[in-house]
């Protein structure tokens, strides 16, 4: 795409193999963000100096790219005031862009599944070794944690450990690569909202964390049955799982979003995840119960929503609980709100965005 802007509106000559690309990418017929489309030839080559049989563009002039669209979608491109028949024609989309949305969340999904090795079961087999040490080497030697054995216990914290961290991952690789390698301007550009980015990041980043966890959930079930016939890891409360469990990946996909906007390279991400992300996951129950824990610190857990993550969906599977399921379903709500609102603002900033 070749666009040239002459201080009243922008023309462009599209590339006629990128015609089909752009329609598929962005929902936008024949354009890839609200481009004006000059109605009058001598206008458009003026502006851009340009000879219609210019190497490698089409020679459709800028008149019959419009009156295209008028043909394909009428009623949606409402003709603007202007001058000397210079005025400009533009798309306008609904209150959502769902095809942008759709398309922006299917990016981001797939980018994780063409390597599922290194992002799917990599975290999962991590977590099973987990268990194993774990099982192994101590739960002989340690009796029951609120009145479920060791190894059973654990198991649902180590799931909920790949949620989170896979989750993080996620979105705060995505965008610091998209940084790093220029690209940012591929979903800055398209027309997309910051609600429509801070949503298909999101959900991009949960999906992974969700499918990590059903992962790590299907390698351990059989592998904890093959050592202790009698520990069967199954969900009791499927509705209380799935809230815990999908509320987990959202909070840590808008954490990664954030963090991957904020970081400049790739020692700022290790920062936040070895000074931040591991550090509130350890400490948060995920290998015991928090009332073992002397007074100061069962109360500083009690501030991690780490903790609320961990115990409600333990609670999915074990049935027991160290907190108030309540308290920790409000605080669930609360963080990814609050998470939401900083995201809308960040994306619509322009923060280390755009420059």
């Amino acid at each position: 795409m070749h666009p040239v802007c002459d201080g009243v509106g922008v023309a462009t000559v599209i590339h006629m193999s990128y015609l089909k690309r752009l329609e598929a990418c962005c929902g936008v017929q024949r354009s890839i963000h609200r481009i004006f489309f000059w109605r009058t030839v001598p206008d458009f080559f003026r502006a851009t100096g340009l000879q219609s049989d210019s190497t490698g563009f089409a020679t459709m002039t800028v008149q019959d790219l419009a009156l295209e669209h008028l043909e394909e979608t009428p009623g949606t491109l409402p003709r603007g005031g202007g001058q000397g028949g210079g005025e400009p024609l533009v798309r306008y989309f609904g209150h959502v862009n769902w095809l942008g949305l759709w398309t922006l969340l299917g990016k981001e999904v797939k980018r994780f599944f063409k390597i599922p090795l290194q992002t799917i079961f990599a975290p999962a087999i991590t977590s099973l070794m987990f268990l194993l040490i774990f099982n192994l080497a101590i739960a002989k030697f340690r009796p029951d944690v609120a009145g479920v054995p060791f190894a059973l216990f654990i198991a649902p914290g180590l799931i909920m450990m790949g949620i989170l961290q896979n989750a993080f991952t996620n979105n705060a690789s995505s965008l610091l690569s998209a940084k790093i390698q220029g690209n940012m301007v591929d979903f800055l550009m398209p027309p997309l909202s910051a609600g429509e980015l801070t949503a298909a990041f999101a959900l991009g980043g949960a999906i992974r964390g969700v499918i990590v966890a059903v992962t790590t959930a299907a390698l351990i079930m059989p592998v904890l049955y093959f050592f202790e016939p009698h520990l069967l890891l199954s969900v009791k409360h499927p509705f209380v799982a799935l809230f815990f469990g999908f509320g987990a990946a959202l909070m840590l996909s808008q954490i990664g979003l954030l963090a991957g906007i904020w970081a400049d390279k790739w020692d700022h991400m290790s920062t936040v995840t070895n000074f931040l992300i591991m550090p509130m996951t350890f400490l948060s129950g995920t290998f015991y119960s928090i009332k073992q824990l002397p007074g100061a610190w069962f109360t500083i857990s009690q501030g991690n929503p780490f903790f609320y993550l961990i115990d409600g969906f333990r609670y999915s599977f074990i049935g027991t609980h160290d907190s108030n399921l309540m308290v920790g379903a409000l605080m669930v709500v609360a963080v990814n709100f609050f998470l939401w609102i900083c995201s809308l603002a960040v994306l619509r900033s322009g923060y280390k965005l755009k420059a």
